[in-house]
């Protein structure tokens, strides 16, 4: 089986059972040069100068010494990476995937599952955040008849160089002066912008560097200032005709005492402790907090995740400054999947399927994604729903992150209505008997409401009736009605099916009804009037 690789270009040979690296015994002996000592800026200028000519052993000996020496770099730098490596990940198919191209999703996912270092390689692939670019060496192992990484091996940056003709391409230091290109399947190659422009010049330790630089300046003056104003000022007295062995016993006095304190001095001596001298520490704080704070702008873009400092903007500087690190951290994501799709998912499929067509290749995606109100969204759906809204549940899942449920899982569900254990009279009786009640206390006469209780009695004897007439024609109704898909066709079915037309016993019920009121109404009028 012929091999290709990402540009579609015959790969002659691939030893996957030995590292390029393997036999450089000269890179792996290298000791660091630490160019951070005694730095300063004619030095840094020449450091960063050189690595735009191709050679980038001391820029990148440098921002490692920057990363070791300064905490506050260093704990950017891991919040930035740590933001990234924390997020879900899959491995999606291309567009329109055929069936072939969804099976090779599954089984190159379940290769990624398999890895133990997962997240170990990412975290090394972002150090060419700072750096510009990172290496990682691939170890490949056979497990039954897959070739899959064993191990991601992160090489120094100052174990390559450009080439000298594009200032792009990364070449491994050898004894060849133009150095060796890297073995194809061997290598996962991460090459940060952060600055556009040259490879060499896209990491973002050439920003870094600067505040770095004035901030040991500073900190070094201050450590001075408290070595010469920290201390209170030790001097000794000694009579006018002491002798050179007086004076030396007096020095060491009060040296011991600088350590000790305690001392013994001849009682002619003296030893006085004098005020230091009075001195401000600000203006060095000062400018250790203007580096630091551009280093976590340049890093992740704000200071508030760093510090805690009163900006009078309240909660709305906070949410800006949040928006900025996941706008960068969205970035970083980015940068980082097209990698990870082209320098292992690409080789893993080439070398065991035979896969050749990186445009059609499965990418692998971080979940970046922030959830959803929860709140607002359980408010909102039913409403939009009840009015008409086509909202695809799938929408709603991906929105509010809730994984939908597979292979029969079982799934929450609202709780069912308590069905009441009361008769449909109940309500009914205990209304008439609080009526009567009412009455009782009062000291309604009913012989004054003779008349109207009659009416009263005409009109409850309609219930039993009334609602058998209901139910006969209420059911088929609510029956057809459950069966059309609009108002129009709802309001066409009522007036095509009239209810009405089987209403015998409702009549009937009324007539009575209607009769008895006639009845009494004409009674009553008749003794007001025999009653004058």
């Amino acid at each position: 089986m012929k091999l290709l690789d990402k540009n579609g270009q015959p790969i002659d040979a691939v030893d996957l059972n030995n590292q390029q690296t393997s036999q450089l015994v000269h890179l792996k002996n290298v000791v660091g040069n630490h160019p951070s000592r005694g730095l300063t800026p004619a030095r840094l200028n020449s450091i960063l100068l050189s690595a735009e000519s191709g050679n980038l052993i001391d820029q990148h000996e440098l921002f490692r010494d920057m990363e070791e020496r300064d905490g506050h770099i260093y704990a950017e730098l891991a919040k930035r990476k740590r933001a990234v490596i924390k997020l879900d990940w899959d491995i999606e198919p291309p567009r329109n995937a055929s069936k072939q191209e969804l099976d090779l999703t599954a089984y190159v996912k379940e290769l990624l599952l398999n890895l133990q270092d997962f997240e170990d390689m990412q975290f090394d692939l972002l150090d060419g955040i700072s750096h510009g670019f990172s290496a990682l060496e691939l170890e490949w192992v056979r497990v039954g008849s897959d070739w899959t990484i064993n191990s991601f091996h992160h090489r120094p940056q100052t174990w390559f160089k450009y080439n000298l003709q594009d200032r792009n391409t990364l070449k491994l230091r050898t004894m060849n002066f133009l150095g060796d290109d890297l073995q194809p399947f061997g290598w996962m190659l991460h090459q940060h912008k952060a600055i556009s422009g040259y490879a060499g010049m896209s990491g973002l330790g050439r920003v870094l560097i600067w505040p770095y630089l004035f901030k040991n300046y500073s900190v070094g003056d201050l450590a001075e200032f408290l070595d010469v104003y920290g201390l209170p000022a030790v001097i000794g007295k000694f009579p006018q005709n002491s002798s050179d062995d007086e004076k030396a016993t007096l020095m060491r006095a009060i040296a011991g005492l600088g350590h000790n304190a305690r001392g013994i001095i001849p009682q002619s001596m003296i030893i006085e402790f004098q005020n230091a001298v009075t001195g401000s520490e600000k203006p060095f704080e000062a400018m250790i907090k203007w580096c630091e704070s551009t280093v976590s702008k340049a890093i992740l873009g704000g200071t508030l995740t760093s510090n805690a400092e009163s900006t009078g903007l309240g909660s709305n500087a906070a949410n800006i400054q949040n928006e900025v690190r996941l706008d960068i951290r969205d970035s970083d994501c980015k940068q980082l999947e097209g990698t990870i799709t082209r320098d292992l998912i690409f080789p893993l499929l080439a070398v065991n399927k035979g896969f050749s067509d990186i445009r059609r290749c499965p990418r692998f995606v971080f979940d970046n994604s922030e959830p959803e109100d929860l709140k607002l969204y359980a408010d909102s759906l039913p409403k939009l729903a009840e009015i008409g809204m086509k909202i695809p549940a799938h929408w709603a899942h991906t929105k509010l992150k809730i994984p939908q449920a597979i292979n029969g899982e079982e799934v929450l569900s609202a709780p069912a209505p308590v069905k009441s254990l009361l008769p449909d009279d109940v309500p009914k009786k205990a209304a008439n008997r609080i009526l009567a009640q009412l009455k009782k206390e009062d000291k309604l006469d009913d012989e004054f409401f003779a008349d109207q209780d009659a009416i009263d009695g005409a009109i409850e004897n309609l219930a039993i009736p009334i609602q058998q007439q209901a139910e006969k024609w209420l059911k088929p109704a609510i029956l057809a009605l459950s069966k059309v898909d609009n108002a129009d066709e709802a309001l066409a079915l009522l007036a095509s099916v009239n209810p009405l037309t089987s209403d015998d016993v409702l009549v009937e019920a009324i007539a009575r009804a209607m009769f008895v009121v006639d009845v009494l109404g004409g009674s009553s009028a008749l003794n007001e009037i025999l009653n004058g």
